[in-house]
């Protein structure tokens, strides 16, 4: 009899700790629910449709809602994808909110005439120019011969006035960045 008792207190003792950290690892799993939930409540379903909106022109605007019309997600989240640049969940919680809150087409207002000139080719400097934008721990720099601080003074304006796609573009025109890198930049710059 006592040789089955020391079994039985090792077996017992062995399921209250699996028991223990069972429960301890679903109140976090609970808690790290429950900041997901609060994060994603704090982002505006609506708002979040008129910003992806935005980003879209009028043709990947309508694809899109095709798209969504005929229950397509996949290939609605892979347009939008292809279409900003974005990732893949920001894509996917972007043509979530575009579907639960649909968006008129909006074309972007017209950037303040005469900052940019609208030459076909850039002119190229003898330096390279640097551009530094930060935000946070967040710091992007572009260095180009085709910048100079007439130009980036511009495409600073640009930013500020609202006009981030025109600045985005003006920068890609003015340097070898791509606009996904363009677009981060020009964010960092509306303080």
């Amino acid at each position: 009899m006592s040789s089955l008792l020391v079994p039985v207190l090792i077996l017992a003792a062995v399921v209250v700790g699996v028991l223990l950290v069972s429960r301890i690892l679903s109140r976090r799993s609970a808690e790290l629910r429950g900041t997901d939930a609060t994060d994603k409540a704090a982002v505006d379903p609506a708002e979040l449709a008129r910003e992806a909106a935005a980003k879209l022109s009028e043709d990947q605007h309508r694809q899109l809602y095709s798209l969504i019309a005929q229950g397509q997600a996949m290939a609605a989240i892979k347009l939008y994808l292809s279409a900003t640049g974005e990732g893949l969940r920001a894509s996917r919680d972007a043509v979530g909110a575009l579907a639960s809150h649909p968006q008129p087409f909006r074309k972007p207002e017209a950037a303040p005439q005469g900052l940019i000139p609208d030459d076909d080719e850039p002119e190229r400097f003898p330096y390279r120019y640097r551009a530094i934008a930060s935000k946070g721990d967040v710091t992007r720099e572009v260095s180009s011969n085709m910048l100079n601080d007439e130009i980036y003074g511009r495409i600073r304006t640009l930013a500020k006035s609202g006009d981030v796609e025109a600045a985005a573009l003006a920068l890609t025109k003015h340097s070898d960045i791509s606009m996904k890198q363009a677009r981060e930049f020009i964010e960092l710059l509306d303080d």
